[in-house]
C-alpha cells in the first residue's frame, strides 16, 4: 500500500511540474522584429476563440504595463449575466530575446501559457494597431486593436492567416465592445 501512495505521489509530482512548463506550438511564426515599448498600453479584444476564463465577457480589455524585466497584463471584461466587471492580473516573460514576439504568461502561480504574436498591423508612424496572438497552439486566439474596432482588410488579413494555422473564423467569438 505504501508503494502504491508513494508511485501516486511521485507521479502526480512529475505532471505537476511538466504542466508548469510552458508548451507551445512551434510552427507559429512570431514578429521577430517586436517593439514592446510600442505594444504597451491598452488593447481592446475583437475576436477570440472560446475558452472558460472569457466565456460571457463583452468589452474585454488588456493593458500592459513594464515593472521591471516583467510585463504586468491586466485583463479586463464584463460579464453580462452577473452584471459586473471581472478583472484578472497576470505576468508575462520573454521566452527569447526582446524582439522575438514569444512570451510566457501567467495568471495563477507557476502556470504559464505562452502569449505568441503572430501578425501586427501599424500606422503611418509606424505605431502598433492591430494583433494577432496565438496561445501554445490553435486553440487559443485573439485579435486585439487599439480601437474597439478594425477594418475590412484587416480583419480578412488576420482570418487569412488563422485559416492557414487551422483556426475558422466561424469558431471566432466577435466580441461586443461600446464604440469610442
Amino acid at each position: 500500500m505504501r508503494k502504491k501512495t508513494v508511485k501516486i505521489i511521485a507521479s502526480t509530482l512529475l505532471l505537476l511540474s511538466t504542466s508548469a512548463c510552458t508548451m507551445l506550438d512551434t510552427k507559429v511564426a512570431v514578429i521577430d522584429d517586436f517593439n514592446l515599448d510600442n505594444y504597451l498600453g491598452t488593447w481592446h479584444e475583437i475576436a477570440r476563440l472560446d475558452h472558460s476564463f472569457e466565456r460571457g465577457l463583452s468589452q474585454v480589455t488588456a493593458t500592459y504595463s513594464l515593472e521591471g524585466d516583467k510585463v504586468v497584463v491586466i485583463n479586463k471584461g464584463f460579464s453580462e449575466q452577473k452584471s459586473r466587471w471581472k478583472e484578472a492580473e497576470g505576468k508575462a516573460y520573454f521566452m527569447e530575446s526582446n524582439d522575438i514576439a514569444r512570451l510566457k504568461v501567467s495568471f495563477f502561480g507557476p502556470f504559464y501559457g505562452a502569449y505568441q504574436v503572430h501578425d501586427i498591423t501599424t500606422d503611418e508612424q509606424g505605431n502598433y494597431q492591430a494583433s494577432l496572438v496565438i496561445g501554445p497552439n490553435n486553440e487559443y486566439a485573439w485579435i486585439l486593436a487599439r480601437s474597439t474596432s478594425i477594418s475590412a482588410e484587416v480583419k480578412q488579413r488576420f482570418v487569412e492567416k488563422m485559416n492557414t494555422l487551422g483556426i475558422k473564423e466561424q469558431e471566432l467569438i466577435w466580441v461586443k465592445q461600446n464604440e469610442q
